[in-house]
């Protein structure tokens, strides 16, 4: 008696996904004032950017939008002075800026997706 397998399915992943979507989260949380959960889809683009070896064009501007959102998580975590949320204590010029880099970032991961896959 013959046994046959048929093959398994691989899980097939989509960081460019998780990379597109996690930039375009950014803006959103901080113009809609829940800056301190952005540190969830900044953390998603840098470790997802970081592990995936097809991502490697990404890292600058992952690295980028890390640490421009890391500046004014600092500045409220240890200034004197703190406001009860880190929305209400990001200065505006600051929150366009980090609203840019994630935009910024999820665009180039969308051009990078269309670059390598061709769709």
């Amino acid at each position: 008696m013959e046994i046959t397998t048929s093959p398994t399915k691989r899980r097939v992943r989509h960081p460019f996904r998780r990379t597109v979507l996690a930039g375009a989260a950014v803006p959103t949380l901080i113009a809609g004032e829940f800056a301190m959960m952005a540190i969830v889809p900044v953390a998603i683009a840098t470790v997802t950017t970081w592990r995936d070896p097809g991502l490697r064009k990404l890292r600058p501007w992952a690295a980028g939008l890390a640490t421009l959102y890391t500046v004014p998580l600092l500045m409220w975590a240890v200034g004197p002075d703190r406001a009860p949320s880190l929305s209400k204590d990001m200065h505006p010029a600051i929150a366009v800026v980090v609203s840019l880099a994630g935009a910024v970032f999820a665009v180039r991961a969308y051009r990078l997706k269309q670059e390598t896959l061709g769709d």
